[in-house]
């Protein structure tokens, strides 16, 4: 039987989720002749339709949402009429501002790039309608206004669509986007509303395509086996077994690497499985986790690239009345989205085209010319909704593997990761060591913070211009900024690269591993000083700190009485251009087992009761996405903080699938209470915000409860006693 996924689930009658996306138009130019597209973002045909051609990609943030607002809160028309488009790979016209033009959705700033030029496209549109409008009724434009996708003349009541007006429209010149006036925040009709997401319908109804949906005629299947060791290459291979599968249709060889191709997933499987590989492990052989924790601790017994420096922290912390001073560290992180690596390519002599979903069209585009030898333009990308990103797919090795294997097979074949391969061969989020020293006053305050961090440095790699004097921006965020004053201040970063691991930004590298370690420290800071950890912070805090600390504790319950074994827990933080603050009550109990008619006792556990969480991200486009993406990151940030890391044994990641490397179960799930601050500051990021604080609050709660201090994720098994 060779059936797909989809179909068998619709067979059974479960939910499918999808959302499918029509072919995209590129810039302006590229529109048919009988529409209105002023520039790279909006196409309005003659029935009125509007197109957003949308620069950064869905993977469940929303964006498919909240960009579209931008645009149709200045262009005035309602959302509902609004079709979303992918954005082709184009980084003349689809570049992130934020990330020096790279093509590329990641670091929380969709909303943040988009939210001045996207609403400048809305405007530019607009003004453009209006004045086509007002030629043809010989009126002065300042006379007409848009509204629900239309122009109005009041003093006459004449009314035009806007599918009216296209042709016109069209035949006017484009004025500078800088040039044209935005809405003042108090005539927002659109922004600032719950909004329906307009991916909902697609994932509902069963339309919505993702990578792994791709389905073309005479498509092949494909999965692989990498080498288990970093480094190590293929030595041989007996095939035979697999050649001998039914639907195993050709064995490719890589130099790490071997794949099998078939007729379905699977053959592809069972072939797979029936290989008798030999590799040679080569130099990390024998590496293993404490191998690279002793590397790293070593590496930051040194000084490093100076981040930030106020004061004098030598003589502050000579003159302190305590001095307090702990190690924290943090393990690697695999991604583990829902949704394998995945792409679906077809190498043809001219051509090459690939189906995936990536959060960098332009570098799967340019990592598949490199390979196959051929122009940019010969490659084609089509990018669906992802089912999950964190950042794992702002890598390409997933896709340049499957343009290896599709360069030696004859037609399209999609290439999936087995759930196994993806967690063992993910590039992970960096591990860390951090050597904290702070002097107290005889009031217990602050005088002195020294903070040396340790560990890879992942945009040395990705984008090596950014890296500069020794210095990452993302991985000291959260670290040289903080919501805090201190009067003098070190923070220091070593950059050391792990052996045998690849590293990689995952949904958030320095704020979620700085925020962890900072707000753990301070709470430490607070308990030698003997003060209230809500009052210490609040006493040296910025104003917009003070604020999402004071309403999280508000709603929290902060400082009334809690049951024996029970604990909250509080961290602030300042990071991707948010302030957050997260307040967290965990409760350290006996875990019971049902034995002969009543439940017993059997250890004690570790359960999170409840979350509250205080944002201040700017100005709210959708509140609805903002609150799925608090209880999103609170989700994520929960597994890792609780269970997860990536160790090594002899050169191989020992974690495997979700038995081993766990997320978070329902039953498992906290109540999460979600507050958003009324803010005019600058568009901040929401997407990572929340995956960061929950650790810290966490730890802290643990803290409370028990009077032990963790200072190495994970925390679940050091929470509660063994034995």
């Amino acid at each position: 039987m060779n059936t797909s996924r989809r179909r068998f689930l619709q067979s059974s009658g479960a939910l499918v989720i999808a959302f499918n996306l029509p072919a995209v138009i590129g810039p302006a130019s590229a529109a048919d002749e009988k529409s209105f597209a002023p520039n790279a973002y909006i196409r309005i045909d003659p029935k009125g339709q509007v197109s957003v051609v949308v620069a950064y990609v869905e993977m469940g943030q929303g964006t498919y949402t909240s960009i579209p607002m931008l645009i149709a809160e200045e262009l005035e028309v309602p959302l509902s009429s609004v079709r979303v488009e992918h954005a082709p790979p184009d980084e003349r016209y689809y570049g992130n501002p934020l990330l020096g033009g790279i093509q590329a959705t990641g670091n929380s700033n969709a909303v943040r790039g988009a939210w001045e030029p996207m609403r400048r496209a809305g405007a530019v549109a607009r003004t453009v309608l209006v004045q086509a409008a007002a030629q043809r009724w010989k009126v002065d434009a300042a006379s007409c206004r848009a509204e629900k996708g239309a122009v109005v003349h009041a003093a006459s009541g004449r009314r035009l669509g806007y599918g009216a007006l296209v042709a016109d429209a069209a035949k006017l010149p484009v004025p500078d986007p800088k040039s044209v006036t935005l809405k003042p925040r108090e005539q927002f009709k659109l922004i600032g509303t719950p909004a329906k997401r307009l991916d909902i319908d697609g994932k509902v109804n069963g339309t919505a395509q993702y990578g792994i949906d791709t389905r073309l005629p005479g498509m092949k299947f494909a999965t692989i086996a990498i080498s288990p060791v970093a480094g190590g290459k293929l030595r041989s291979v007996d095939d035979a077994a697999a050649k001998a599968v039914n639907g195993v249709r050709q064995i490719v060889r890589l130099d790490d690497a071997v794949a099998v191709v078939g007729d379905h997933m699977g053959a592809a499987k069972k072939g797979l499985a029936a290989l008798k590989i030999e590799w040679d492990d080569g130099a990390n052989a024998k590496l293993s986790t404490a191998d690279i924790l002793r590397d790293m601790e070593a590496a930051s017994s040194g000084s490093g690239a100076i981040a930030r420096q106020e004061g004098d922290v030598a003589k502050a912390l000579a003159g302190a009345a305590k001095r307090v001073e702990a190690v924290y560290g943090v393990p690697f992180f695999a991604h583990a989205t829902m949704e394998p690596m995945n792409a679906t390519v077809h190498v043809r002599k001219d051509s090459c085209e690939i189906w995936t979903g990536t959060q960098v069209m332009a570098r799967v585009q340019a990592a598949a010319a490199k390979l196959t030898g051929l122009p940019v333009e010969k490659v084609t990308v089509h990018n669906h909704l992802l089912g999950g990103g964190f950042g794992r797919r702002l890598e390409v090795d997933g896709v340049v593997r499957a343009v290896q294997v599709a360069m030696q097979v004859d037609g399209p074949v999609k290439l999936v990761y087995t759930r196994e391969t993806d967690i063992q061969h993910d590039l992970y989020k960096p591990a860390f060591h951090d050597r904290f020293v702070a002097g107290l006053d005889a009031q217990g305050t602050p005088v002195a913070w020294s903070h040396r961090l340790t560990g890879s440095s992942v945009l040395a790699r990705w984008a090596p211009p950014f890296f500069q004097k020794g210095l990452d921006s993302d991985t000291i965020e959260g670290a040289a900024e903080t919501p805090y004053a201190f009067p003098n201040m070190l923070v220091e970063y070593v950059q050391h690269e792990p052996r045998g691991l690849a590293t990689a930004f995952w949904r958030g590298v320095g704020p979620v591993h700085n925020v962890f370690v900072v707000e753990s420290f301070m709470d430490e800071l607070a308990a030698a000083a003997g003060k209230d950890p809500v009052a210490y912070r609040r006493a040296i805090a910025d104003p917009r700190a003070k604020a999402v600390l004071d309403l999280a504790a508000s709603k929290a319950g902060w400082g009334k009485p809690l049951p024996k074994g029970v604990g909250r827990g509080v961290a602030v933080q300042s990071a991707f251009g948010s302030y957050l603050a997260q307040v967290a009550e965990v409760e350290v109990a006996p875990r019971l087992s049902w034995e002969r008619g009543k439940y017993r006792p059997v250890g004690t556990e570790l359960r999170v009761r409840r979350i509250v969480c205080a944002i201040d991200c700017g100005p709210v486009v959708n509140p609805d996405t903002i609150r799925a993406q608090m209880q999103s990151g609170i989700v994520y940030g929960l597994s890792a903080a609780l269970d997860d890391q990536i160790t090594l044994k002899d050169g191989r990641v020992e974690q495997t699938n979700f038995g081993d490397y766990r997320v978070l179960r329902m039953n498992e799930m906290p109540r999460v209470d979600v507050h958003i601050v009324d803010s005019s500051a600058a568009p901040g990021g929401i997407g990572e915000t929340a995956t960061a604080c929950v650790m810290p609050a966490l730890a802290n709660a643990i803290f409370a409860a028990t009077g032990k201090r963790i200072r190495r994720l994970p925390l679940a098994d050091q929470a509660v006693p063994t034995g």
